[in-house]
């Protein structure tokens, strides 16, 4: 059996391991930390979960279960919150509660609507 590998093959293949080379060569950065990280979850549908990382990042969420066992009206409600450093050092934050209203995040960075 004879396996004949055109002009487009070679290119293809070249290039494979021309990218191949290439990410394995790319300098890595450290692993970022974990300085804290919690998690709890209760029987009634309550949850609550935190983390902060070495890079200044913070997140912690909450939720509830609301009317439970009440069909078409059983729900989780979250509130919660992130910030990070941005690029030029300010600490971007951003909180937020999501139920039957949808998502209604604020924070300083978020656009403002015109009042009309």
């Amino acid at each position: 059996m004879k396996i004949t590998m055109g002009i487009f093959g070679v290119v293809a293949l070249t290039l494979f391991a021309v990218l191949i080379a290439a990410t394995s060569a790319a300098p890595q950065e450290p692993p970022i930390p974990i300085i804290s990280q919690d998690a709890e979850v209760g029987f009634d549908g309550t949850y609550h979960s935190s983390y902060e990382t070495g890079n200044g990042i913070i997140s912690e969420e909450h939720g509830v279960l609301k009317n439970p066992g009440v069909e078409d009206l059983e729900a989780e409600e979250v509130s919660g919150s992130f910030s990070y450093p941005s690029p030029d050092g300010t600490v971007i934050r951003l909180s937020y509660v999501a139920n039957e209203n949808g998502f209604q995040p604020t924070g300083d960075h978020l656009p403002v609507a015109p009042v009309p």
